[in-house]
């Protein structure tokens, strides 16, 4: 049985922590680009997408010029700001509100398609996120939940940070936060899948690609 409360694990993520993490992140737009096109492909024109916990809001952003109708809640007061202002600088239309997990200040049933990425490991109450993600979904609504797995290896979360294209420096920080930080917080397939079991989804489907794996999941 997974705990349905847990210490929240991840940095945190405000002020000059935030915008450490911000322009890190801004060098690796090609995962932001692909999740967009994964995510597109599974929605229609012009439906409504949440992103819960989008940080930067750099997969918002690419998912608005799509011509989607996007809106990011995130717990970070920093990354609120930031996002607005990223999402300003690109002109695309964005809306991004400060608000929990697990307690989205969003109506029911809103929502076409709810995305969360590199954040869920962090959530101090996985499943009740869980079960706002299923609240805010329109019946027959999907989401998908990406992040790092706890099995990935060395080698591979080197490979990983390689892609990102950092500095020397940043690279080596951003190894060890991997490590030591990420990959403790990090959840196994069995872990997720007993999640949205107990979550009100009942069930998910867990892929792996590279590094991380992606739960998926319907709301009927």
């Amino acid at each position: 049985m997974v705990a349905a409360q847990k210490a929240y694990k991840g940095l945190p993520m405000e002020g000059p922590v935030a915008t450490w993490y911000a322009k890190n992140t801004a060098r690796d737009e090609r995962r932001f680009r692909e999740t967009a096109r994964a995510v597109a492909e599974r929605v229609r024109s012009g439906g409504r997408i949440l992103e819960v916990a989008p940080g930067p809001g750099y997969l918002a952003i690419e998912l608005a010029r799509r011509g989607y109708a996007v809106t990011a809640v995130d717990i970070s007061h920093s990354f609120v700001r930031i996002a607005r202002k990223n999402a300003a600088d690109a002109g695309v239309n964005l809306t991004v509100e400060q608000g929990n997990a697990s307690a989205l200040p969003l109506p029911d049933a809103s929502f076409d398609y709810v995305v969360c990425m590199a954040a869920f490991k962090n959530f101090s109450d996985p499943v009740g996120a869980m079960n706002e993600m299923h609240r805010v979904l329109k019946p027959g609504g999907r989401a998908s939940i990406y992040d790092l797995r706890k099995d990935a290896s060395a080698a591979d979360i080197a490979s990983e940070v390689r892609g990102m294209h950092l500095s020397t420096l940043n690279a080596l920080v951003t190894r060890l936060i991997f490590r030591f930080g990420l990959l403790k917080a990090a959840y196994t397939r069995e872990q997720l899948e007993r999640m949205a079991a107990d979550s009100r989804f009942g069930r998910c489907e867990v892929s792996v690609s590279g590094i991380g794996l992606e739960v998926s999941l319907a709301r009927q």
